[in-house]
């Protein structure tokens, strides 16, 4: 990225020419009000300058006549910040600086020149000449009117005060020019005195200004929000761990905040997806192993059979013939519920709720499982409470549940035991419990008896295992009705409870 197109360079440039617009607006008004208000003399007003420099000009005449005035005002008064001219007898106009004057002002200089001579050309002979009173004019008969103020000279016409009186340069007794002193600076003439000094402090204004606010603002911003493209980068990467710094409560810990929030949410589903990928995986060679051993048994089988060199007799063509349908049988079961659980678990399939009597559930639990529970030497028990004795839900799948959980119980209870079925009533849920007084489920492998294809503890599986799918499909069944299946296990005792609303 050019350096041009960063957020920070541009963010510097506008505040450092607002800045910028801000010095120049305050020394224009600075100059503008001091020209307005007459105050660019400090200690002294613009009357006392015209009489000073008319005293020192007088001086300066009487010691040398011939002396280049322009020369020594400029050179003398250079320094003053408030512009003022002389008009000589002769018609020489000395100025203080470049600056040019009102050429109404100029030509009230001239006309009191033009009086002065003409009184003098009209006064009577003999008379002593008169001397300009350096106090009120140039003598007695002015027409203007005349009067003080704070050192100051001012005459006024039917207009007002228009300007500050001339103030007389008197050589030998002769009125040889006057000096006039605007009562107000031009606003020009203060622009160019005071710019190289008004340039000089906004530049240093503006240098300090950028410096600090590089170091106080742009300076953690930049810090702030490479921290967080960084983490961005590295988060885009793979490092699913990377978060941005969040101190602050402003915008760009906001902004920090957001994005951890996105990456932990990122990072969550990056996890359930690589869990789901796992499972799936899993479940892929899972359904492959479960479905290989038969299909591998009967092929093995139909290949004996179909061998022409291979005499076999009656009894073990027959036994053959029993393990392949065996063997077809148990694939078709396993086909049935990995279908079942599809169903189940993806919402598949139609649920009948209705009101199911808990007795007529265990009835036909018990008469299912009658003939192999007495083969194992296992009894069978079922009580129901009479409050708990109706509960909603579909019957075909709640029976499918029950089925799953009484097989598992006779197939890993001890001959001479029981498996006791109940029903009871617990925080307004009908409760259906199946006890065995089997091994027991070690405590590590709890957490896993719900998932698919499980069967890692060997004290409760052992050759008459099954496919690993009754408990996720009893699950399922469960939860598809709003239920709770739980499990407390230990040596001697293990019962899985199932949660249903009552009816």
């Amino acid at each position: 990225m050019r350096w041009y197109r960063s957020l920070y360079w541009r963010i510097a440039f506008g505040v450092v020419l607002f800045l910028a617009a801000m010095l120049v607006v305050q020394a224009m008004l600075f100059v503008w009000t001091v020209s307005r208000s007459g105050r660019s003399l400090p200690g002294q007003s613009p009357g006392r300058l015209g009489m000073t420099v008319a005293l020192d000009l007088a001086n300066l005449l009487e010691r040398d006549p011939h002396a280049d005035l322009a020369v020594y005002v400029r050179e003398q008064y250079a320094q003053y910040a408030h512009p003022f001219f002389v008009m000589m007898d002769d018609g020489r106009l000395v100025t203080s600086g470049s600056e040019s004057f009102p050429e109404p002002l100029v030509e009230m200089a001239r006309a009191r020149l033009q009086w002065a001579e003409r009184m003098r050309a009209e006064r009577p002979p003999g008379l002593p000449p008169m001397r300009p009173d350096p106090r009120f004019g140039f003598g007695p008969g002015d027409r203007f009117d005349r009067f003080e103020r704070g050192g100051d000279r001012f005459e006024r016409d039917a207009t007002g005060f228009r300007f500050v009186r001339p103030s007389p340069i008197l050589v030998n007794g002769r009125l040889a020019g006057v000096v006039v002193v605007p009562p107000q600076a031009p606003f020009g003439f203060l622009l160019g005195r005071y710019a190289p000094m008004l340039g000089l402090v906004a530049g240093g204004v503006l240098i300090l200004g950028a410096v600090l606010t590089s170091f106080m603002i742009f300076g953690p911003a930049r810090r702030r929000l490479r921290a967080l493209e960084s983490a961005a980068r590295q988060f885009g990467a793979g490092d699913l761990t990377a978060r941005a710094p969040h101190r602050g409560g402003d915008e760009i810990a906001a902004v920090a905040s957001a994005f951890n929030t996105m990456a932990d949410d990122l990072a969550a589903r990056a996890e359930a997806l690589a869990t789901s990928d796992r499972v799936r995986r899993q479940l892929l060679a899972d359904v492959s192993h479960e479905l290989t051993t038969p299909v591998t048994a009967m092929r093995g089988y139909l290949e004996t059979l179909t061998m022409p060199e291979m005499k076999l007799d009656e009894p073990t063509r027959a036994r053959y013939l029993g393990i392949i349908s065996d063997e077809t049988n148990r694939l078709e079961r396993l086909i049935g519920d990995l279908l079942d659980l599809a169903r189940l678990e993806g919402g598949g399939g139609t649920l009948h709720i209705e009101d199911v009597p808990v007795d007529q559930l265990f009835e036909r639990v018990v008469a299912r499982h009658g003939r192999a529970a007495e083969q194992a030497g296992v009894k069978l028990s079922a009580s129901t409470d009479p409050h708990a004795s109706l509960i909603r839900g579909d019957r075909d799948r709640l029976e499918q549940a029950l089925q799953n959980l009484a097989a598992n119980a006779i197939r890993h209870a001890p001959p001479g035991t029981t498996v006791h079925l109940r029903s009871q009533l617990a925080d307004a849920r009908v409760v259906l419990s199946v006890e065995d007084a089997g091994p027991g489920i070690a405590a590590e492998h709890l957490p896993h008896i719900f998932d698919r294809f499980y069967k890692g503890d060997p004290a409760r599986t052992g050759t008459s295992a099954g496919s690993g799918l009754g408990l996720s499909i009893v699950k399922a069944i469960v939860e598809r009705h709003g239920g709770t299946l739980t499990v407390d296990s230990r040596p001697g005792r293990t019962v899985f409870e199932i949660g249903l609303p009552r009816a």
